[in-house]
């Protein structure tokens, strides 16, 4: 039986780790060669299928270094997911232009760059998909966290955009909403507050919180050809949590 990827190349930012990595693992094991992207100067892992460009994805430069890095391993782009992310900041009052400015580099600008430099390539591609990291925050928001939700909020537009005008050449775009997953970022989290856990499970119709692979079975499944009419679409994986007022 014929991998449903097989042939195809992606881009993982942000997958030495957590979402990241399951993305990039499930997408090989479906036949995919995959350029895995990430700030840390080595892969924690490798396959056979890997490439690894050390990267961050907000510097000047890195797009178009990712792109020729994916072009020079695979000779075609299909897939970009813009995975890589940061939380932090504080209260708009007290927040810094320096951390406003870092996060939003990371989770926003670093995503339409990475995208502009990808279209004339997924154009090429007979399965051209981009697949962006919301989050819940791209529809709720919480205190302390004004310059993640606004990066998130935008992204969801940015997405849509890119939707409607790319989908004359049969590229869908879509975004993925997590919720509360273990993953690094939320590791600090879990580790200083047992209420953490506690709150998110219980909010959660399934009863826990999510793990990376719940998150790269989702992208996974926007990039396959039976998910070709699914476009600007934000799918919630967040156990119910949303609608758990």
């Amino acid at each position: 039986m014929t991998s449903s990827h097989t042939g195809l190349s992606a881009i993982v930012t942000g997958g030495n780790s957590g979402i990241g990595r399951a993305t990039a693992a499930k997408l090989m094991a479906d036949g995919a060669r995959v350029l895995v992207v990430d700030v840390q100067s080595e892969p924690t892992w490798t396959a056979e299928h890997l490439q690894y460009y050390q990267a961050d994805v907000a510097a000047e430069g890195s797009p178009a270094g990712i792109i020729a890095c994916a072009l020079d391993h695979f000779g075609q782009l299909d897939f970009l997911i813009n995975n890589a992310g940061m939380v932090g900041g504080s209260d708009v009052e007290r927040m810094t232009d320096d951390a406003w400015d870092r996060i939003l580099d990371v989770n926003l600008k670093a995503v339409f760059k990475l995208s502009r430099a990808a279209i004339p390539h997924l154009k090429k591609s007979r399965r051209g998909r981009i697949v962006n990291i919301g989050s819940i925050m791209s529809y709720l928001a919480g205190p302390g966290m004004g310059a993640y939700t606004t990066s998130k909020h935008a992204v969801a537009g940015l997405t849509k955009t890119l939707a409607l005008e790319l989908g004359a050449f049969g590229i869908t775009a879509n975004y993925i909403l997590p919720g509360a997953i273990a993953t690094g970022i939320t590791a600090p989290a879990i580790a200083a507050d047992p209420s953490f856990t506690e709150f998110w499970t219980k909010k959660s119709a399934i009863g826990r919180l999510g793990q990376p692979e719940d998150i790269a079975n989702a992208i996974n499944f926007l990039l396959t050809a039976e998910a070709a009419f699914i476009t600007a679409h934000g799918l919630a994986v967040d156990g119910g949590v949303m609608v758990n007022p």
